[in-house]
């Protein structure tokens, strides 16, 4: 394989992403209010000559591997899988694709939540669209990485991940119909405050079950609802006032799970009205209370984030704080004083050290561009 980077004819970034809130809603058609940040995956691209030979390498890991596109099958490395998954969906939708050399390196800390999984798939996908001159809409490559996840990877991921990918724009969130994919571009006018990310480096796999385990759950609990209300499709067009008719025939553990995705709906739509009239303490009171409802009843969170969203609290320089992402470790995201920012993390960090042994990373997060050419 070529590793000159100098021989590479296309370059391509790829951001992972924050979501203010709106998590665990999108598989279940809700709302959601994520955007891009300045953490990214670089590609590099060129054709190689062969008809279907490809080559990708990873730089992070100084590791590749080889394919061939007459042959493409799941591996059993995962992280192969991001990318072979949307090598078959592209090669479902087009038959331009021939050999390529692929180059990627991140800055993405793995494991954290913001998504390199979506910035991977998404930034092969925009990638090879405009090698080989495919022609496929933005929207089908946000389908593509979803799919890619859903197919070769295990995890029935909802599409807010690949769409922020890919769809963001600078100093904006994206308030996402999950349901219909109509979406508006919210400015964030939040200074003198900063958006600040604390990871937990404590590791999560979605692919486990546990993500899969909460989707069925949500599933049965609309498919129960059905029966007395046909018109309804997912707990999207479920209200607090329906949902507890249903309380003495759900298991606990059901109506616990539904009774969160229902009232994150309306915390989303309650935070765009908050941003859009400089109302942040309740968007802070709202990222609090999804915390809450994350930890509590859809319990995807853990004793590591739990811990850094109660320390937040300790400082009124913090206005919201909660876990973000898929759960089970990762990410919190902090809405903090930019004057307050250093002290915070230094006392965090110690705290958290002395209580768990575990070294803390932090990481201002700032909302940017989608997943583009490099000029």
């Amino acid at each position: 394989m070529d590793l000159n980077e100098q021989h590479y004819t296309l370059t391509i970034n790829s951001p992972g992403r924050i979501n203010l809130i709106g998590e665990h809603t999108d598989y279940n058609n809700g709302f959601v209010l994520p955007t891009a940040i300045d953490k990214k995956i670089q590609f590099k691209f060129k054709k190689n000559g062969t008809t279907d030979t490809c080559n990708v390498y990873s730089k992070n890991f100084d590791t590749s591997f080889t394919f061939n596109l007459n042959n493409v099958k799941p591996s059993e490395q995962q992280w192969e899988n991001y990318i072979l998954g949307v090598i078959y969906e592209i090669q479902q939708l087009s038959d331009k694709l021939a050999g390529f050399d692929c180059i990627f390196t991140s800055d993405i800390p793995v494991g954290s939540g913001i998504s390199s999984s979506a910035a991977l798939e998404c930034g092969i996908a925009f990638g090879l669209n405009e090698l080989f001159e495919l022609g496929l809409p933005r929207i089908t490559l946000v389908e593509i990485g979803q799919r890619a996840e859903h197919n070769y990877v295990g995890t029935k991921c909802g599409i807010m991940d690949q769409f922020a990918s890919v769809m963001s724009k600078a100093g904006h969130v994206i308030l996402l119909d999950c349901q219909s994919l109509e979406y508006e571009h919210v400015p964030i006018h939040i200074k003198p405050y900063k958006i600040l990310l604390l990871n937990t480096n404590v590791s999560h796999n979605l692919a486990d079950g546990e993500y899969n385990k909460r989707r069925s759950l949500c599933e049965q609990g609309v498919a129960i609802i059905q029966k007395q209300y046909p018109e309804v499709q997912s707990l999207r067009d479920v209200s607090s006032e329906m949902l507890a008719e249903f309380k003495t025939v759900f298991t606990e553990d059901m109506y616990n799970k539904c009774t969160y995705v229902v009232e994150e709906k309306t915390r989303v739509l309650d935070s765009v009205e908050a941003l859009k009239n400089d109302k942040l303490a309740v968007l802070g009171a709202n990222m609090y209370a999804t915390h809450d409802g994350l930890s509590n009843l859809y319990e995807v969170s853990c004793e590591e984030l739990d811990f850094l969203v109660d320390f937040s609290k300790k400082y009124d320089t913090i206005i919201g704080a909660r876990m973000m992402g898929g759960g089970f470790g990762g990410c919190t995201i902090n809405i903090i004083h930019e004057d307050a920012v250093e002290d915070f993390i230094a006392a965090a960090s110690e705290a958290y050290f002395n209580k768990f042994n575990i070294k803390l990373t932090a990481f201002e997060a700032n909302p940017s561009e989608g997943t583009a050419i490099v000029l």
